[in-house]
């Protein structure tokens, strides 16, 4: 699974703006843009959703900018995500309707596939933006570039027949 620019981004704009709540000061779009490389125009598109669901306020003019709608302790990343991506449909067989899967009546991966998106979702939901931004400051000056890579697998000896 893998999410969307427009949740990554999303994330990155409440993140940015609770630093900047932090310090007493508004975000601007155009700051935002130019720190993440991101274009001006597809991130006013992601304010404007934050913003129509409550979790940003914005205000033009002099002073004016982005400030988080509520606050940080009241934004839960997982209902973030589900409001910003559009499709959870691992495989074909999550789809309403027929599945063209020849495998359906005996396969069990939809049902590992359900409980390991209900567990992200689990994680997401235990935390909000107030626990990431803590965890942030905490690590600001020993913060290094993360690798994830996913651990294969262990063989285990097939049962003999």
């Amino acid at each position: 699974m893998r999410l969307t620019y427009w949740t990554d981004y999303s994330l990155r704009v409440l993140m940015f703006c609770a630093e900047c709540e932090s310090r007493h000061n508004v975000a601007t779009i155009q700051e935002i843009a130019d720190l993440h490389g991101i274009s001006k125009s597809h991130l006013t598109k992601i304010v404007m959703t934050l913003a129509a669901q409550g979790y940003l306020q914005t205000s033009r003019g002099r002073g004016g900018g982005l400030r988080l709608g509520r606050p940080a302790a009241q934004i839960v990343l997982g209902a973030v995500v589900r409001l910003t991506e559009t499709d959870f449909q691992l495989v074909e067989c999550f789809q309403d309707g027929p599945s063209l899967c020849a495998l359906m009546p005996a396969c069990h991966l939809k049902k590992v596939l359900a409980d390991a998106l209900e567990a992200f979702f689990v994680q997401l939901d235990g935390v909000t933006l107030a626990d990431l931004m803590n965890t942030t400051q905490a690590q600001r000056t020993v913060l290094q570039p993360i690798e994830f890579t996913p651990s294969r697998a262990r063989s285990r000896p097939r049962p003999a027949p």
